[in-house]
Order: structure tokens, then C-alpha cells, then sequence
């Protein structure tokens, strides 16, 4: 008892000194905000798909080098992918960013859908706010040890391809999360919230049909169409559709189909996401729809070939992490939106075909949930969940009732909202970690809780086996 006394009496110590250090950090985040929606919105500008992030990892890896971050690029095989380090010694924190693009979404800064000439993606998802945020949080923090003479290691995960890419599962997969004690995250969103919850697992490929061209007038019976393999494995799936469980999600759509109608398709090609809250069901129905292309081969008289292109785990909630997260958020606050943003926020709220929620919402902050219950999408984050705790949130970077994946994500994302929501994500991310290096009893819970959740005996293994990033997904 003698031994414990001092010890329980320098974590208090450590814990309160880390409380009166709080404001100094969200302060120093401020006076920096508008250096880092800069930063933001030149990502913003660049709109790089996955794996196509030069531009964008570029400047993120210059902005941490210059804040005094060792810098390791090209990780995991991944030519845009990179870790920024920063102190030495235990704990180890880890900050993920993103920072890719999405095909097929260009959009202005403005509130009427007006797309940019000549451009093909748009951040619809607020990927450049991930990333720039996370920066934020990251250099903050850096600050912090410095100030405090602390021990400890903050280390900046700069991860590509989010979007169908599972970037994160190679760097999972290639031991760069092994001596991390806890991992720190956010998204984009259009409200304020830290509750634990679960995503669903996801797998996604190409299937590739080989078959013969031919005149198809003159010459049809020389020909064998790819399409039509494409063809019969959709009709099969989506007849399989009725023998999956009430959870299961099945995508695709038609890449190629052939270039004219009076040629037979010699080449087809079709895209597929799988998706369930449990990673051995999608495992279960990707097998199936794999059979499903065979058989179409096999009775188009074609050939198939068959590249997964990702594959991820669904999140693990962390109850212990996550009511950490949630206090911080609540210490933070939401914020209010100035006149010429609810100007904007009204006339984007008139685009709408759904609920429109109030613009004051902004300020709220969500009721703190913890729940097993899947959110309708897939993120590699859930890799990492699985292998060392990790705990994220989401802000209000968006105006709300604004869909993920939509111009109207795109345009908030370009202007002052967008900023805000990402200051307010750089701030709870800074001073979550602040309360994890200085209490590391949080930290031994949270890995309790890890190992609770995963199972006894429970050994990674990517969905996505051992192939090599697919680098050329989006091209």
C-alpha cells in the first residue's frame, strides 16, 4: 500500500496539470484554424481519387515535417501512405488521416449544384477536412509534450484510398499499428457525436468476363459475349439476394459492357461491394457470388477472371475510449452557424427531399450512445479497431440533414462550415489524446474491453489476403 499511495498520487497530479493545460492547446488550435482550412481547402482543390493522392499526401507530409514530425513515406507498399512521428517512449497514440477523393461528384463552393469544368471528383465524403484535422490535432499535441516534458510517442497516420481502397488494411496488415496503445479518429458528418458504434464489413472487387468478338449480325454464332457473362452472373446474384440475411447489403454496377451493339462483347466487366456487420458472412457471400460468376463463365462459354480490390472488418466499439471522447466533445462544444452561412445552409436545405433538421443544430451534441448496431457503411478504421483500441467521433462539417457522398457534402466541405466542423474535430481529437497520455489506466481498460470483444484466440486475417494494394482502382 505504501508503494501505490505515491503512484496513484503522481497520476492525479499528472491527470490535473494535463486538465490546466487544456485551454493553452484548444487556444493554440484557434489561433492556427485558419492556417489549417487553408491547408484543407487546397485538398479541397486537388480532389485526388485513391492512391492517386500525390498532391495531397505531399502537403500534408510537408506540413507535419515543418511542425518537426520524422516523416516515413511510401509505407505498406502504398506510394501516397505515411506515418509522421513525433517523442519517444510509451504511450504510443495514433492519428489516422484521410484525405482521398470520390469519382463522379465535382462541385462548386455554392449552394445550387453547379459542377467544376474539367474536374471528376469532389471531396463528397470530407476527406480533406479528415486529414487537415487530424494534422491539427496531431501538431497540437506535439506542442503539448514539448511544453509538459512528457514521454510518449504521437504518431500521424497518413492513409489513402479510404474509399474503396482499404489503404488501412495493408498498413494493419503490414504491423504498423503493433506497438500502438490506442487510436484516435473523426469524420465528416452533419452532426456532433462520440458515440461507440459498429459499421459493416465490406468486400469489393472486379469480375472480368473474356469472350470472342464477332459480327453481331452477319457472324453471331462465331461470337461468345463477355456481356452476356456479366449478364448471367447479375441475374444470379441478384436471385441470391433472396437467400442472405436481412442484413446483407450487394452492390454493383456494369464498367464495361462492350463498345458497340453490332459487335460481340470480347471484354465485360463488373464491379461489386458486399457488405454485412459481421466480416465472416461477407466472407460467406463473397464465396457465393464468386460461384455465381464461375457458373455464368461457364454457361456463356466465356472466361472469368476475378480481383478483389478491398476488403475491411467492421468497426469495434470501445465504450472505455469512446465516454473519454464524448466528455471532450461536450467540454468543446458545438458552434453556431453566422449569417452568411445560414444563408447558405438554407438554400442547400431547399435541395433537400428529406427531414430537414434545424440549422441550430450545429451547436448540439448528440446523446452518447454505446451500441453493436451496424451504421449503414464500411470503413477500413474497423481494421484497425480490431487490433488495438480505437475510438472515434463525428462533427457537423456539413449543413445538416446533408447526405454523405452527395455535391451538397462537396460544397460545405469548400467553405467556412466546413472549416468549423473540422476545428471543432481537431480540438476534441487533441484533448482526448491529452487525457489518454496522462491516464493510462484508460488506456489498460480499453484494451480489456478490445480483447473482450474480439474473442478468445482471435488472429487478423485481411479480407483482402495478401495481394498487393490495388493501386489502379479508380483508374
Amino acid at each position: 500500500m505504501k508503494k501505490v499511495l505515491p503512484a496513484l498520487l503522481a497520476l492525479a497530479v499528472s491527470f490535473a496539470v494535463a486538465q490546466k493545460t487544456k485551454p493553452e492547446v484548444l487556444q493554440a488550435i484557434d489561433k492556427k484554424a485558419d492556417f489549417y482550412a487553408s491547408i484543407a481547402h487546397q485538398i479541397w482543390g486537388f480532389a485526388e481519387v485513391g492512391f492517386q493522392e500525390e498532391k495531397s499526401s505531399a502537403l500534408l507530409q510537408q506540413t507535419l515535417r515543418d511542425a518537426g514530425f520524422t516523416l516515413q513515406a511510401g509505407v505498406a507498399d502504398m506510394p501516397t501512405a505515411f506515418v509522421a512521428s513525433y517523442g519517444n517512449g510509451k504511450p504510443v497514440i495514433g492519428i489516422l488521416g484521410e484525405f482521398d477523393a470520390l469519382p463522379g461528384v465535382s462541385q462548386e463552393a455554392v449552394p445550387e449544384y453547379k459542377p467544376i469544368p474539367q474536374q471528376k471528383a469532389g471531396h463528397a465524403c470530407g476527406h480533406h477536412l479528415f486529414g487537415a484535422a487530424s494534422a491539427a490535432a496531431a501538431i497540437a499535441l506535439k506542442d503539448w509534450l514539448v511544453a509538459t516534458k512528457r514521454a510518449g510517442t504521437i504518431r500521424f497516420y497518413g492513409t489513402p484510398a479510404e474509399e474503396g481502397g482499404s489503404g488501412k488494411v495493408y498498413m494493419v496488415r503490414g504491423g504498423l499499428f503493433n506497438d500502438v496503445d490506442a487510436v484516435i479518429h473523426w469524420h465528416p458528418g452533419a452532426e456532433n457525436d462520440a458515440s461507440a458504434a459498429s459499421s459493416l464489413a465490406n468486400k469489393t472487387g472486379k469480375f472480368r468476363f473474356y469472350g470472342v468478338s464477332s459480327h453481331a449480325a452477319m457472324a453471331p454464332e462465331r461470337g461468345r459475349s463477355a456481356l452476356d457473362g456479366v449478364e448471367a452472373m447479375n441475374d444470379m446474384v441478384n436471385m441470391l439476394r433472396e437467400h442472405v440475411t436481412e442484413e446483407s447489403r450487394i452492390h454493383y454496377v456494369i464498367t464495361r459492357g462492350g463498345e458497340a451493339p453490332n459487335v460481340v462483347p470480347a471484354f465485360a466487366e463488373a464491379y461489386y461491394y458486399v457488405r454485412h456487420p459481421k466480416a465472416e458472412e461477407v466472407k460467406n457471400m463473397w464465396e457465393r457470388i464468386t460461384r455465381a460468376a464461375q457458373g455464368a463463365a461457364l454457361g456463356t462459354d466465356t472466361r472469368v477472371e476475378i480481383e478483389v480490390t478491398g476488403g475491411v472488418y467492421n468497426l469495434l466499439p470501445n465504450e472505455a475510449l469512446g465516454k473519454v471522447m464524448d466528455t471532450n466533445l461536450r467540454q468543446v462544444g458545438g458552434y453556431t452557424l453566422s449569417d452568411a452561412e445560414k444563408n447558405f445552409g438554407v438554400a442547400i436545405q431547399k435541395t433537400f427531399t428529406s427531414k430537414i433538421p434545424p440549422l441550430e443544430s450545429t451547436a448540439r451534441i448528440e446523446p452518447f450512445q454505446v451500441t453493436e448496431a451496424a451504421m449503414p457503411g464500411s470503413t477500413d478504421v474497423g481494421d484497425v479497431s480490431w487490433v488495438v483500441p480505437t475510438v472515434g467521433l463525428g462533427t457537423a462539417t456539413w449543413v445538416p440533414g446533408t447526405a454523405a457522398h452527395s455535391w451538397q457534402a462537396v460544397a460545405a466541405g469548400g467553405m467556412s462550415i466546413g472549416h468549423k466542423g473540422m476545428v471543432l474535430a481537431a480540438k476534441t481529437m487533441a484533448l482526448t489524446a491529452i487525457d489518454l497520455f496522462s491516464n493510462p489506466a484508460t488506456i489498460e481498460e480499453a484494451w480489456k474491453e478490445l480483447k473482450r470483444r474480439r474473442g478468445d484466440n482471435f488472429q487478423y486475417t485481411a479480407l483482402i489476403g495478401d495481394r498487393k494494394p490495388a493501386l489502379d482502382y479508380r483508374k
